[in-house]
């Protein structure tokens, strides 16, 4: 496999696991925000990755997540499972548990805490590749996993048969480019920002877009793709530095959130927007009235009314 095997581009968010308010998987609240997300035009979601606290689900939730999305969206925008685990064989079984979902393809950073080596790191895409025929999209996400894989290591990591992706989310704008520049013939790029650099990126260099965080903004996130393959660079623009400052109200430059945890953060700008964005789960603990604030008044700048109190 090679990025012409997969048409995946533009705007796919990893999205949010809603829980009840006493931490019980909410499945009704997941269909509806599904159906937020495909009316909102998304291009793909990826599920139950960082942004999915696929870290306190139950194996047999992450399944179910996977399963419902499958039922409702398979086949009407692209779906990538997170399979982030310990070992590969835990990911090999979610992987293969997605393909049987319906999903497109798996998200998959290294083993968190572990920090493995740049040997061990190639050895733990290749052992996923080898168990399940699945297209792959790397994620290199040093804030979570403690590692920032260097272009050289990306390079020999897109050599694995499966690999058709790379997500690229390290505050080392440097290292984005350089990976951007020697592999985007061999797999697709997803951490494009929303700027005119990122424009310029699609355009000129042949970047595929941005695997973001939550879809808070709804369509404008989608919409900055559609007007650059377009060619309409000032609407593209505006429906950026929406994007941008949104990134800019909650998150520091290397994706520290500014208070709270991110995934926090992103529930609350989603439930006063009044979609289903549910509740955080312990370890975890929800904004306070304060924090609430804030994201509140995020909102109302950026011209969305949230819902009342």
């Amino acid at each position: 496999m090679d990025r012409n095997s997969v048409d995946w581009r533009g705007y796919m968010p990893a999205v949010t696991t809603p829980f009840t308010a006493d931490g019980e998987l909410d499945l009704d609240a997941w269909r509806e925000l599904l159906d937020w997300l495909l009316a909102e035009r998304m291009h793909g979601i990826a599920v139950a990755g960082t942004t999915g606290e696929w870290f306190s689900l139950t194996p047999r939730e992450r399944v179910d997540l996977f399963r419902v999305a499958g039922e409702q969206l398979a086949g009407k925008l692209t779906l990538l499972a997170g399979c982030n685990a310990f070992t590969p064989a835990e990911s090999i079984g979610y992987a293969q548990a997605a393909k049987e979902a319906g999903f497109d393809g798996i998200l998959l950073t290294l083993p968190p805490y572990v920090v493995p080596s740049e040997r061990e790191a190639l050895a733990w895409y290749q052992a996923v590749s080898d168990g399940v025929e699945i297209p792959i999209c790397v994620y290199n996400w040093p804030r979570g996993t403690g590692v920032d894989m260097s272009p050289a290591l990306l390079e020999r990591i897109a050599e694995v048969d499966n690999v058709v992706a790379i997500k690229n989310s390290t505050g080392n704008m440097a290292a984005v480019l350089e990976t951007l520049f020697s592999l985007v013939d061999r797999v697709r790029i997803f951490g494009v920002p929303a700027s005119e650099l990122g424009i310029l990126l699609v355009e000129r260099a042949g970047a595929d877009g941005t695997i973001g965080a939550g879809a808070v903004l709804g369509s404008d996130h989608p919409a900055f793709f559609e007007h650059v393959w377009a060619g309409d660079r000032e609407s593209a623009l505006r429906a950026g530095a929406r994007d941008r400052a949104l990134f800019e109200a909650f998150w520091e430059p290397d994706f520290t959130p500014r208070f709270g945890s991110q995934f926090a953060i992103l529930k609350a700008a989603l439930n006063l927007r009044g979609v289903a964005g549910g509740h955080v789960r312990p370890p975890l603990l929800p904004l306070t009235d304060e924090e609430v604030e804030r994201v509140r008044a995020t909102l109302v700048d950026l011209g969305l009314a949230p819902v009342a109190a």
